[in-house]
């Protein structure tokens, strides 16, 4: 059934994007969840804060943000792109909004900036753990390079392309990019 007053436009357009929504904020929290439960316990991290300067808890601020921005990326992945950040139900679409106008992995960038926001919290900054964040941070560039980006271009092909040749892998632009109509 279509709107009468805008041509075919389903009435119920929206209700579409809510399925993907859903399964993209599961996927998300589950991977969240993970994270935050796994994570810390491994790295060592304690809440304990005696005797711990002050100044530490500013690093909470670029924390929050950054995993904001990746769940943002989360909704992104569902709404838009009518998929997960799982590779098993990866988006249908590419998704070249909020965030993603910026920066072509803004979710991998804001889990980095949250991380790194909750390292200074809890002032766990020593040799060891500086080795292990830049394994980490090896291993999530080897997989964009030869997992992530060859499947979206075999996938969406010269509208990848278009995207790759206007939006760093990395670093973000300071004007968001529109994807052309």
């Amino acid at each position: 059934m279509t709107n009468p007053n805008s041509g075919n436009v389903p009435i119920n357009s929206h209700e579409q994007h809510w399925p993907t929504t859903v399964a993209a904020l599961a996927v998300g929290t589950a991977f969240f969840s993970l994270w935050f439960w796994l994570l810390p316990q491994w790295l060592g991290f304690r809440v304990d804060m005696a005797g711990a300067a002050h100044w530490r808890w500013l690093a909470a601020l670029p924390s929050v943000l950054g995993f904001a921005v990746a769940l943002r990326c989360v909704w992104d992945f569902g709404w838009t792109g009518h998929g997960t950040p799982a590779p098993i139900a990866p988006p249908q679409r590419l998704v070249v909004v909020g965030f993603y106008r910026y920066v072509r992995n803004p979710m991998y960038v804001g889990f980095a900036v949250g991380w790194i926001g909750l390292w200074i919290v809890f002032g766990r900054g020593n040799p060891l753990a500086i080795a292990a964040v830049a394994a980490v941070a090896l291993g999530v560039h080897l997989f964009v390079i030869l997992y992530e980006e060859p499947t979206l271009r075999r996938k969406f092909g010269a509208e990848y392309e278009a995207y790759c040749q206007n939006v760093s892998r990395w670093w973000p632009r300071l004007k968001g990019w529109d994807k052309p109509e």
